[in-house]
């Protein structure tokens, strides 16, 4: 089970939130069908450090970034 710590809440369990992805994507508007595909469906997958996107569901109810250790599962705020 892993602990989030929410910017606004605290330190709260895993299932009081919901995984939002990859964060930082840049979306393009203009993008063909193949950089369309791309854009939804390839994400990053890799062994350390990743940047994700989280919603504190049952609790403040609100989107936040942190830092993620994909092994580790050890969690840092964004800087």
């Amino acid at each position: 089970m892993m602990l989030i710590d929410c910017p606004h809440c605290g330190p709260r369990d895993e299932n009081e939130f919901r995984y939002g992805g990859q964060a930082d994507l840049a979306y393009a508007p203009d993008a063909g069908d193949e950089e369309w595909a791309a854009f939804l469906f390839m994400r990053d997958n890799p062994k350390g450090w990743f940047h994700e996107r989280w919603f504190h569901v049952h609790g403040c109810r609100t989107w936040f970034s942190l830092l993620r250790h994909t092994v580790t599962h050890e969690m840092r705020p964004r800087p």
